[in-house]
């Protein structure tokens, strides 16, 4: 059995905590994803924003590996994702994809559960940490026993979120996490993630097709097109130092009023 050091994952003093280099992509001889250089500064929230079928989430599974790239490295902390790596840098990352992926045949706590039980954890020990994660997610210890159709689609994001937190990975990994939500939830969540992460300091990558999000969540965001990454900064940066012409007329599209108001649109 295998368990993750502590601390086995933690950045460099340069502060990079996700490095991606020279990774891209084809399928049926299509290229699908190029990104030359892209990196996550620990402790920061790195956004990843851009139409449908631009390739952000497909960079997302080639950094948790369970895609392979046709070139290029992914490393942590200054190590790259190899064969030999692979498992221990994976157990180092949390991922939470839409709707939380979640097995319907498992409890919420067999979820939660299932790999530290798989790396030989104590009932003990597996029983603290998911207490102290539902705490920190606003889970009642009386869902733990419930299956995932007996949740709410709210619910179910928090027990998925507590199951890519329970190794207390350095990286964590969000692939439209919120999408399939109401827009109250959506909003009470997006405030309590922005609380957690300022909390917990990991290094988080978040793919999300809504800018307002994006800029409320991230550092940072890198929009995303046909595959290349165009612009990485802040929002006021693609606002008012846009790379390209797409990247006024991606800002421009958005139909959030916020912040269709903050850079002179009509409501």
């Amino acid at each position: 059995m295998i368990d993750r050091t502590p601390g086995s994952l933690d950045p460099p003093p340069s502060g990079v905590a996700v490095s991606i280099a020279g990774v891209r992509k084809s399928y049926a001889g299509r290229v699908v994803l190029d990104v030359p250089q892209l990196t996550a500064q620990a402790h920061r929230t790195l956004a990843l924003i851009g139409p449908s079928g631009c390739g952000k989430s497909t960079l997302l599974r080639i950094v948790i590996g369970l895609v392979g790239s046709d070139t290029g490295t992914v490393s942590f902390g200054g190590r790259p994702m190899e064969r030999a790596s692979r498992r221990e840098l994976r157990l180092g990352t949390g991922y939470v994809i839409q709707e939380g992926g979640l097995f319907p045949h498992l409890t919420v706590l067999g979820n939660v559960a299932l790999v530290p039980r798989d790396l030989g954890w104590s009932e003990e020990r597996i029983a603290a940490r998911v207490d102290e994660l539902a705490e920190l997610t606003r889970i009642p210890g009386e869902l733990l026993r419930r299956y995932p159709h007996q949740l709410s689609g709210g619910q179910r994001q928090r027990v998925a979120l507590i199951r890519a937190l329970v190794l207390d990975p350095a990286v964590l990994l969000m692939d439209e996490p919120l999408a399939s939500l109401d827009p109250l939830i959506r909003s009470e969540l997006q405030d309590e993630l922005r609380q957690l992460f300022a909390r917990l300091r990991k290094t988080v990558l978040l793919v999300t097709h809504d800018l307002a999000e994006a800029a409320f969540l991230g550092d940072a965001i890198a929009l995303f097109r046909d595959g290349r990454v165009v612009q990485v900064g802040t929002l006021d940066d693609l606002a008012t130092r846009p790379a390209e012409p797409f990247v006024s007329s991606f800002i421009g599209a958005q139909r959030s009023l916020g912040l269709r108001l903050a850079y002179g649109g009509e409501p």
